[in-house]
């Protein structure tokens, strides 16, 4: 039997989805990486729209942990200034290490709570 990755990770994407929902007052805070790119946006699912969104290339840094770093630290600047504290994390069925963590951790110190 052949184990996919990509069929895995969307199957624990999944799972977290369903247990991770975001609001107006804690919106979902989605990061999405790939090889070339790099996003994050805060969604409020019910009313399915987008608050917030930054990425690499407004951030004007590459896609690597020192990119994603500084991209945390410009997504809880941005939700700071909209008077945003709490957020749920949805790291996207990806392991919690890395570009995620270095994310995760300077948004934090930049003032968002998880």
């Amino acid at each position: 039997m052949i184990i996919d990755r990509k069929k895995l990770r969307e199957k624990r994407k999944r799972r977290i989805r369903a247990k991770v929902s975001g609001s107006a007052k804690r919106p979902r805070l989605c990061l999405f990486v790939s090889l070339k790119g790099a996003y994050a946006q805060a969604i409020d699912d019910n009313s399915g729209k987008t608050v917030i969104s930054a990425d690499i290339k407004e951030a004007k840094v590459k896609n690597n942990i020192a990119g994603l770093e500084i991209l945390g630290k410009l997504m809880a600047k941005k939700c700071v200034e909209k008077k945003i504290s709490e957020v749920v994390f949805d790291r996207s069925g990806r392991k919690y290490h890395g570009k995620i963590k270095s994310f995760a951790d300077s948004a934090r110190e930049g003032g968002l709570k998880f």
